[in-house]
């Protein structure tokens, strides 16, 4: 049998958000290229079961070894064991590599999990003090950010201020909720903060994403994103007026076969990203308007085991081929090939902490103490999907080094495996008044 793409038609490109040079390595995509006027072209796609099934068992030890973990009073969260196992299954050590199906579902985890940080974003909860709060921090964050990036590119160590300055400054919201979603914290009032720095921190890179750092003009980018958002404000409005009518038919079946409310929310979720897709803009923004519409339509309507089985079939099946799969695809080689790029690695995972974190310790004073204060810090600075995305785009378009965007890359992870983890250590248990007070505040 000849494998894939020998003697046929090149397969260039990438499947979804990840066809990384650099810090991610580039995978196979179904754009196909030099064919002619009524050719067709027959392509094979390895399923690779075995890696698929490497795959799913990593997920389930992971989980399984973190509640193992857990009742020793060892808090090491699954999404950190998860990227660990992805790199023991990766090249550089059993020597798995990922196909396009295991891809797809890499990205499809991905949009999920930017489904959920739009779904617990409750704009009523966080406005006012934590929205302006998370506002002003990352206003300060790119401001250090682009001064840091402005130094390592006079000293030649980075080609572009603006796209390192901009990978910097990325809060991961969608890695966090899960974490704080376990261990209770959402309503709480470090929650709600930590809740809106994190939007902001995520929801103002991609912004950036698509207006300034993409090849299209800031204009042509600007009248796309508002096309984007008017249709997707139009899905919103049309779901919220049907809610009388479809919500008490959702109802009736979730606890049956039909699951229509489940299947509807995929639905959604995979039209938006694609929506996103071909109007030239990020899949995560897909994801996350799904969020946002599923919370305002489900606001007057609370439905506990809708959220439980959401969240069964996104972080029990597909949220962890994201993780384990972004472990895989991390070049570790590309670190550690020389003792300088393994420096540069440290050194961003440090500067992460500096531009995120230093808001958090500079104008949360007057809400929160100062365990409080610092484990924002680190979980402000906790950051990869918006890395990837943002390193990706500057090595595509010749304004950041293959071996820079993987150091970025490795020092994302790094925050992935080290900040959420010291944070809620630091964080420490809460009281019982506090979960008490979160609860009346959140009614």
């Amino acid at each position: 049998m000849r494998s894939f793409g020998e003697n046929r038609p090149s397969v260039m490109g990438s499947f979804g958000l990840y066809g990384r040079p650099g810090g991610l390595r580039r995978k196979r995509s179904l754009d196909i290229e030099g064919l002619g006027p009524g050719m067709i072209a027959t392509v094979q796609i390895s399923v690779a079961p075995g890696t698929f099934l490497a795959i799913v068992a990593a997920s389930a030890l992971a989980a399984t070894l973190a509640t193992f973990l857990a009742g020793r009073n060892l808090l090491v969260h699954v999404v950190v064991l998860e990227l660990v196992f992805g790199i023991i299954l990766g090249p550089e050590i059993i020597g798995l590599h990922p196909t396009v199906l295991i891809s797809f579902f890499s990205d499809l985890g991905l949009g999920l999990l930017f489904f959920f940080a739009g779904y617990e974003i409750d704009m009523h909860q966080i406005a006012g003090s934590p929205l302006r709060l998370g506002l002003l921090g990352w206003a300060l964050s790119l401001a250090i950010a682009y001064t840091i990036g402005a130094g390592l590119a006079a000293a030649g160590i980075v080609l572009s201020l603006l796209y390192t300055g901009s990978a910097l400054s990325t809060t991961s919201i969608g890695m966090l909720i899960p974490l704080m979603a376990d261990a209770g914290d959402l309503r709480s009032r470090f929650g709600t903060y930590t809740l809106a720095a994190g939007s902001v921190g995520e929801f103002g890179p991609m912004l950036l994403l698509t207006l300034i750092l993409s090849a299209q003009s800031t204009l042509h980018n600007a009248v796309i994103l508002l096309v984007f958002i008017g249709l997707a404000v139009s899905v919103a409005v049309l779901a919220v007026r049907s809610a009388g009518r479809t919500l008490p038919v959702f109802e009736r079946t979730i606890d049956n076969s039909s699951q229509l409310m489940v299947r509807w929310i995929i639905v959604l979720v995979f039209a938006l990203a694609l929506l996103a897709n071909e109007l030239g803009l990020d899949l995560l923004l897909g994801g996350f308007a799904a969020g946002v519409i599923t919370r305002q339509v489900l606001r007057s309507r609370e439905l506990p085991s809708f959220d439980s089985k959401l969240t069964a079939v996104s972080f029990g099946v597909f949220v962890p081929f994201f993780f384990v799969v972004s472990g895989m695809n991390l070049d570790v080689a590309a670190i550690f090939d020389s003792a300088s790029g393994l420096v540069k690695t440290l050194v961003f995972f440090v500067l992460f902490l500096v531009v995120r974190g230093t808001p958090a310790l500079l104008f949360y004073r007057s809400v929160l103490d100062m365990r409080e204060r610092v484990a924002l810090a680190l979980m402000s600075a906790t950051q990869l999907p918006l890395v990837i995305a943002i390193t990706t785009l500057a090595v595509d378009t010749g304004h950041m080094r293959a071996s820079t965007a993987a150091e970025l890359v490795g020092g994302a992870v790094l925050t992935t495996l080290v900040f959420p983890t010291v944070a809620m250590r630091v964080r420490g248990e809460r009281t019982s008044r506090e979960v008490d007070l979160a609860v009346v505040a959140a009614e």
